[in-house]
């Protein structure tokens, strides 16, 4: 019995300490740039948050993106995300932001919080990529892309992040 309770407690240690351990950082992630922009001032965000299943009575479960946070360059929490755009919908949120940097933390699939900085661009939306879900075109370089630490894609690459060191 004595050595069940200290696995227990060990157990109970080891899952409190990851929970609240650093989120991941990654790079910055920007628009898609192949993808020609519209005109104006504001730019867009949408977050592909790691997905949560929502159950309603005896109906089957459905999905929905996380909800997330957002801060601005200064690192000034601006607003908290509610990821969703409907009761039953999957589809996470499109926000529309002026254009500049700011800084993401949401859930990843496989991972408790990951801080993702992103540029937004005027008249271009800029999608992080979080649920594992992502289809990329086949002739993508991975120099064009952000992954997670176990080498899932997330996004694109702003273009003002240094590549290779530079």
């Amino acid at each position: 019995m004595k050595n069940f309770t200290v696995l227990l407690g060990a157990g109970l240690v080891s899952l409190l300490a990851g929970c609240s351990s650093t989120p991941v950082a990654l790079a910055p992630v920007g628009p898609n740039p192949a993808v020609g922009g519209s005109q104006g001032a504001e730019g867009g965000l949408q977050v592909y948050s790691g997905l949560v299943g929502r159950s309603e009575g005896n109906n089957p479960a459905w999905y929905q993106h996380s909800g997330y946070y957002l801060y601005d360059a200064g690192g000034k929490r601006v607003q908290r995300v509610d990821n969703i755009t409907g009761y039953y919908e999957q589809a996470p949120r499109q926000m529309v932001l002026p254009a500049g940097k700011y800084l993401v933390k949401a859930q990843a699939k496989d991972y408790f919080w990951v801080e993702v900085p992103v540029t937004i661009e005027s008249g271009h939306t800029t999608r992080i990529h979080l649920d594992d879900n992502w289809k990329l075109p086949a002739d993508v370089s991975k120099k064009e892309l952000v992954s997670l630490p176990n080498g899932r894609p997330v996004g694109w690459l702003a273009e003002s992040a240094p590549v290779d060191g530079q």
